[in-house]
């Protein structure tokens, strides 16, 4: 299995959080890398054991979603491709189905790199790479990307208990390192809005479209139930 451990020097959080979105979520047990490890660690064997590969993070309508996307914008199929999160790797599987050839997934679970391994192996897509990588701590290890998606990896972040604003600035340091110029941000999320979502990543990124997602009604006010947003990364 190959590991990739490096470190980053974030960058000061204190002039950055005066221009994020304050947010008011209670601190979670989803945001810790311990209980992706426990969940991914029982959905391998799971898999193991009966073919089943797990939770579709946001259910099939989010991958297909993207994938409608990428295909009106006719983004090349040897595009190279960035999973940020990969999980179980169904988006991957997806993504190799439709034809594109330069993907990569990354994840900081170990049991999580083994079952997206599995399942690429299990569909004959073993040529896909996965790699073991925390992307708030790797300098340089990703770099020159067409296409970068997320689809709830910012949302856990944001659920940390601990350092969740330096998270955050990590995190959008990591994307811009990882993107070539004007490549494309793609990102899926439950915990956050738009507007906010804008506000969060207007140093260095614009932004291009917001995707359209399922709709509800509450106490005579209308939201998504998640919020799906392209950005390109500016120079």
């Amino acid at each position: 299995m190959e590991s990739i451990e490096c470190t980053r020097d974030c960058p000061n959080t204190s002039k950055i959080n005066e221009d994020l979105v304050k947010d008011d979520f209670t601190p979670s047990k989803l945001g810790t890398k311990e209980y992706w490890d426990d969940a991914y660690q029982r959905e391998l064997q799971t898999f193991k054991d009966i073919g089943d590969v797990g939770e579709i993070w946001f259910g099939e309508e989010s991958m297909d979603r993207v994938l409608r996307w990428m295909e009106k914008e006719e983004i090349p199929e040897d595009a190279a491709i960035l999973d940020i999160g990969t999980g179980n790797g169904v988006l991957l599987v997806e993504l190799a189905k439709s034809g594109y050839t330069n993907l990569t997934g990354i994840d900081y679970s170990a049991a999580s790199v083994k079952l997206a391994r599995s399942v690429l192996q299990t569909e004959d897509f073993s040529n896909v790479e996965v790699k073991e990588v925390d992307f708030l701590s790797c300098s340089g290890e990703l770099s020159d990307f067409d296409v970068c998606i997320d689809k709830g990896t910012f949302d856990a972040i944001s659920l940390n208990p601990e350092n969740t604003e330096e998270g955050k600035a990590c995190y959008i340091q990591s994307l811009r390192g990882a993107l070539k110029e004007e490549g494309l941000f793609v990102i899926t999320s439950c915990n956050w809005t738009k507007e906010q979502l804008l506000q969060m990543f207007s140093q260095g990124f614009d932004f291009v479209k917001e995707l359209p997602t399922p709709r509800f009604q509450f106490g005579g006010k209308t939201g998504n139930s998640v919020t799906a947003i392209i950005f390109k990364r500016l120079h």
